[in-house]
């Protein structure tokens, strides 16, 4: 394998996994460490950390845990002081916590509706807030924002306002970041995921549900949290030195279509 990130250091937030390398997080954490990234795997759960890491000891990657609450500002200082302590500098920054929350504009809870964007939203500015002066140390750097279609097009399966409302504003984030931290060489972009299959929805949907979420894009397959992990690995190489402001979709084309022209569509 080709080393591409050889010599980075990286901070993965929601880097843990309650099954190995099933999250999101925990596959780029794994994707970057096999490229020869240093990772600091950041996670309020500290045993899913702990099987994130597990999985990079096995091959002889290296990676810290930090157990970080990503709505606190004193735990991502700490953070991010450690990422620094433990390897010397930062050169990557992947915000990667995401939940959901239930319910529309009617019946949405307020307690729920702050959590949703508290952790979502505000827990990218605080871990940019530090990153960002560390990265300038380094000669810039690459940030990657997680967001997702359900920010984009109305594709939800049940209500969830909090989470569509905090993934749309994801790309704002990104964009104004992209422009503003540009002159430091710090390249800010956005992946969208599609409907993957993660611990995060699979035990919220029947195998009938599974099915329709896949027939719905035009590929017709079912996305993982490894395909995430490989457009973040282009986006965090020097392979995307050019490219900055970007939502990249990993959806099968889902944003593209509508159930119309796939589900109903018949074969040529």
């Amino acid at each position: 394998m080709d080393l591409r990130l050889k010599n980075k250091v990286a901070i993965i937030t929601g880097a843990g996994s309650t099954k190995k390398g099933d999250g999101v997080g925990s596959a780029i954490s794994i994707i970057f460490a096999k490229h020869g990234c240093k990772v600091l795997l950041a996670d309020k759960n500290i045993d899913y950390a702990k099987n994130t890491a597990e999985m990079i000891s096995s091959f002889g990657g290296e990676s810290v845990i930090c157990q970080t609450d990503v709505t606190q500002i004193s735990h991502v200082k700490k953070m991010v002081d450690l990422a620094i302590s433990s390897f010397g500098k930062l050169d990557i920054l992947v915000n990667n916590v995401g939940i959901l929350g239930s319910g529309n504009v009617v019946s949405v809870e307020e307690e729920n509706w702050d959590n949703v964007i508290d952790t979502n939203l505000k827990s990218m500015v605080l871990t940019s807030k530090y990153a960002i002066p560390k990265m300038m140390l380094s000669n810039g750097g690459s940030i990657i924002n997680i967001s997702s279609v359900n920010g984009l097009r109305g594709l939800g399966m049940y209500d969830s306002i909090p989470y569509s409302t905090s993934k749309g504003a994801i790309v704002s984030l990104t964009q104004t970041m992209a422009v503003q931290h540009g002159k430091d060489n710090i390249r800010v972009n956005a992946i969208a995921p599609g409907l993957i299959y993660t611990p995060m929805v699979s035990g919220k949907m029947t195998s009938e549900q599974r099915d329709l979420r896949r027939r719905a894009a035009p590929l017709g397959t079912e996305g993982t949290a490894w395909d995430v992990a490989l457009a973040s690995l282009f986006l965090a190489s020097e392979e995307s030195r050019w490219v900055t402001g970007i939502l990249l979709p990993v959806d099968a084309g889902l944003i593209t279509t509508t159930a119309l022209s796939t589900l109903l569509r018949k074969k040529t």
